[in-house]
């Protein structure tokens, strides 16, 4: 299966990109045309769907719209074009929330989803998203306390710019958990 494909965008239209990696061009179906940019240098993450009459790519610009796009299409009567343009329509945290708080009607606003669509989604994904994002707002805030902390035991920004991303990987953690993390990550990094 391609994971992702990187190189350059050789071409694109509002429902797809052709990228070109080592002489080769990749057309992948991505709703985002508007950060494409002729000749820029990309990664685009993948999806390969395989069916009897076609092989096909569906790109998403990070891991966390590739993750949530997996879920989608897991579920019964939703496949990989309708979930596909939802997310061109809904961000990732956005979606989550939709799901978590069962709202029907915003997700039949949404390309493609009727009713019953619509509350398959919720039942087969809620409470299966969390995980993902847990309340993103509170994420948020521990790192953001966090990062104040770190700096004020010394650490400047150029050495911190990396972590917030390192520490949205694990979700869930208290503040005295993300520092102690942080501070290991920090070691670690400095070979200590």
């Amino acid at each position: 299966m391609i994971a992702f494909v990187k190189g350059k965008v050789f071409a694109y239209g509002i429902d797809h990109v052709i990228i070109e990696a080592n002489g080769i061009g990749y057309r992948i179906n991505f709703t985002h045309a508007d950060i494409l940019e002729l000749n820029k240098e990309m990664t685009i993450y993948t999806y390969q769907h395989v069916r009897e009459d076609e092989i096909s790519l569906f790109g998403f610009v990070s891991l966390d719209e590739y993750e949530l796009f997996i879920k989608l299409i897991s579920v019964k009567g939703l496949g990989p074009k309708t979930a596909l343009n939802m997310l061109s329509v809904v961000k990732v945290e956005e979606m989550i929330k939709i799901i978590e708080t069962e709202d029907v009607s915003q997700l039949k606003r949404l390309p493609g989803i009727g009713a019953k669509t619509a509350s398959q989604i919720i039942l087969d994904l809620k409470g299966k998203l969390i995980d993902t994002s847990k309340n993103t707002d509170e994420v948020i805030n521990e790192i953001n306390e966090t990062m104040t902390a770190l700096k004020s035991l010394g650490y400047k920004n150029q050495e911190l710019q990396f972590l917030p991303k390192e520490l949205k990987k694990h979700p869930g953690l208290k503040t005295e958990d993300y520092i102690r993390l942080g501070l290991q990550i920090l070691l670690a990094r400095k070979g200590g």
